[in-house]
């Protein structure tokens, strides 16, 4: 019963850094791991209330505008991230009214896979024959298990 009760402690322990490390920023980025390619979303809002037009500059993505979003007080704005982009952290610098600038950074992630992954018994694409062999030793299993059942002593 102890162990069970410094388990349950000790997970909760666990998460306490995990807390305290998440900082509350007035900046999100979505996604926060984007990939070469994908559209980046900034929102903010650190700006003044009465602020409907920001500036925001990206090193990866360069130049772009920041205009009212859905939520009263904040301001959007999003750019692509270029092809052939390096996996790395890139940051992000906004400047709105009056004289704010704030700076954020997310990760830049390589591409993300495509097609199947070869994981040593053959090509991937090549499945049909594979499912046909699976589903007739399924159905054999199960036919065997109706007639085992079938034909065994009524007394046990």
């Amino acid at each position: 019963m102890g162990a069970g009760i410094g388990l349950a402690l000790g997970s909760l322990g666990l998460q306490i850094p995990a807390a305290a490390a998440s900082d509350d920023s007035d900046v999100r980025i979505d996604p926060w791991n984007a990939h070469p390619g994908s559209t980046v979303t900034v929102s903010t809002s650190v700006c003044d209330p009465d602020a409907d037009y920001g500036k925001g500059w990206s090193e990866v993505g360069g130049e772009f505008h920041l205009f009212e979003g859905e939520e009263e007080g904040e301001l959007t704005g999003q750019f692509q991230i270029p092809e052939g982009t390096r996996p790395g952290s890139d940051t992000i610098t906004l400047k709105c009214p009056p004289l704010t600038k704030v700076t954020e950074t997310y990760q830049v992630t390589g591409r993300p896979p495509n097609g199947s992954v070869n994981a040593g018994f053959g090509p991937a694409e090549d499945t049909d024959m594979g499912l046909a062999l699976v589903g007739g030793l399924l159905v054999t299993a199960a036919a065997g298990g109706v007639v085992w059942m079938y034909r065994r002593p009524n007394d046990n």
